[in-house]
């Protein structure tokens, strides 16, 4: 998370609107997902723990590059990017995005009441 947190907010540090999208696991529903980021919306990070993840460069290089593509930030395997950084990324699971969203929204709705 804390590598994507680091694209992400180099990004809107530049005023910049992009895509995120994800792979969903089969737990809620499997398929695919994306959000539409820009500046003016708030962004929430949330880490378990309190010690600094080491940082992978070439992850953050592949994440950054497919955050300036026409594709948009594809959350991608951390393994693939120590294998080989110019390979199509592999879509990976990340049901912890779609969870906080979900219970975001699902809050919003029940004070909305």
């Amino acid at each position: 998370m804390a590598h994507l947190q680091l694209v992400i907010v180099q990004k809107l540090r530049h005023g910049e609107s992009f895509l995120l999208s994800w792979r969903d696991t089969p737990v809620i529903g499997d398929g695919r997902s994306s959000a539409w980021l820009n500046p003016a919306i708030p962004l929430y990070f949330k880490f378990a723990g309190d010690h600094a993840p080491t940082i992978n460069p070439n992850w953050v290089a592949q994440l950054t590059r497919s955050a300036n593509s026409s594709q948009g930030l594809v959350v991608t395997a951390e393994e693939s990017a120590a294998v080989d950084a110019t390979h199509t990324p592999r879509i990976e699971p990340a049901i912890g995005i779609r969870a906080a969203a979900q219970t975001r929204a699902t809050k919003a709705s029940v004070s909305e009441r």
